[in-house]
C-alpha cells in the first residue's frame, strides 16, 4: 500500500529540516551566487553556476568561481560597460587556462556575452525572455529562447550541453535550477523575478532527486527525463500546494552530501528522516495517491 500524504509530507518536513542549513548551502553553487549584492549582479552569477552544475560538487564550486573572478564585485556592470571584442579579448586572456568538463573558456565567453545582448535587449536582465506569451506556458518561453540561443552560440559541445528543450523531453536540469533561484522567495532562493509564474516551476531533476524521489514513491518513472520531473513536481505540489518545490534543496542534498547509499539497511538508513517511507532496492514504491 502507497504512503499516505500525510506521513510522506512528515517525513520530508523531516528532511528539510536537516539539510535546510547554511553548513549545507555550502555544498552548493547557489553559494556563489549569495556573495553577490545586486539583483543583476546575482543574476549574472546564477546564470552562470546554474549552467555549470554538474559533475563533482567541490571542483564545481571552484570552477564556477574562477569562471566569474575576472568579473569582479559587479559582474552586471562589467559586461555592461565592455564591447563584445573587448570581453572576448581581457576574458581570453584572464580564462585561458580554464574549463570545466564540457566547457572551455570560449563556452563561457559566449554565454556572458549572450547574456550581455539579451540585456540590452530588454534593458534588465533576462527574466521578460523567459515570459510567457499569451496562451502559452513556460516551457514555450524557454524553448523559444534556447532554440534561439542554438542559433546564437557556436555549436560546441559545451554550448549545446547548456541548451536543452523542454518540448524535446529534456528534463533542463541547470535551466530549471537557474529559475528556482530567481523566481522562488523561500530559503534559500532569491525571489528576483516577481512577473514569472512561480506557481508553474518545475523541479531541477538531477541524479540525486531522481534516485531519492523514486524511492519514495514521487515517481514510478525510472528514467531522469522532463516527464519524471514534471511527475515529481505535481506529486510535491499535493504535500505543499504553495511552494512544491521547498523540498528540492533537501531532496538533492541528501544525495549530494553523500549520505544515501541506494540500499535501504537498517545500519546505514535508520538515521534518514526518509527511512520508513523509502523503498530503496524494491520496485514496489508507489506514488503519493491522487
Amino acid at each position: 500500500m502507497g504512503t499516505s500524504v500525510s506521513t510522506l509530507k512528515t517525513r520530508l518536513d523531516g528532511l528539510c529540516a536537516r539539510y535546510d542549513t547554511a553548513e549545507a548551502l555550502e555544498k552548493d553553487p547557489f553559494s556563489v551566487v549569495l556573495a553577490y549584492d545586486s539583483p543583476m549582479n546575482r543574476e549574472v552569477a546564477a546564470f552562470v553556476a546554474a549552467h555549470l552544475a554538474y559533475g563533482r560538487v567541490d571542483p564545481m564550486i571552484r570552477a564556477v568561481r574562477v569562471a566569474l573572478a575576472p568579473l569582479g564585485s559587479s559582474p552586471a556592470d562589467w559586461l555592461r560597460t565592455r564591447s563584445g571584442a573587448a570581453i572576448r579579448r581581457e576574458l581570453s586572456r584572464a580564462l585561458s587556462t580554464w574549463a570545466w568538463r564540457f566547457h572551455t573558456a570560449a563556452d563561457l565567453i559566449a554565454w556572458l556575452l549572450a547574456w550581455k545582448q539579451l540585456d540590452a535587449e530588454s534593458g534588465q536582465g533576462l527574466e521578460s525572455h523567459l515570459l510567457p506569451r499569451a496562451g502559452e506556458g513556460p516551457d514555450d518561453a524557454l524553448s523559444r529562447l534556447v532554440q534561439r540561443l542554438r542559433t546564437d552560440l557556436p555549436a560546441s559541445y559545451g554550448s549545446r550541453f547548456s541548451l536543452p528543450d523542454p518540448l524535446e523531453g529534456a528534463a533542463c536540469k541547470r535551466w530549471r535550477m537557474f529559475l528556482r533561484w530567481m523566481v522562488r522567495s523561500g530559503w534559500p532562493d532569491l525571489g528576483l523575478w516577481t512577473r514569472y509564474p512561480a506557481d508553474q516551476l518545475v523541479i531541477p531533476l538531477d541524479t540525486h532527486v531522481a534516485r531519492v524521489s523514486h524511492f519514495i514513491g514521487l515517481s514510478r518513472r525510472t528514467t531522469p527525463d522532463g516527464k519524471m520531473a514534471l511527475e515529481i513536481t505535481e506529486s510535491l505540489r499535493r504535500l505543499d500546494p504553495v511552494d512544491p518545490l521547498r523540498y528540492d534543496f533537501a531532496l538533492s542534498h541528501l544525495g549530494i552530501l553523500g549520505d544515501c547509499p541506494g540500499i535501504r539497511k537498517r545500519s546505514t538508513c535508520a538515521a534518514c528522516p526518509l527511512y520508513s517511507v523509502c523503498r530503496a532496492g524494491s520496485e514496489s514504491a508507489a506514488r503519493i495517491p491522487r
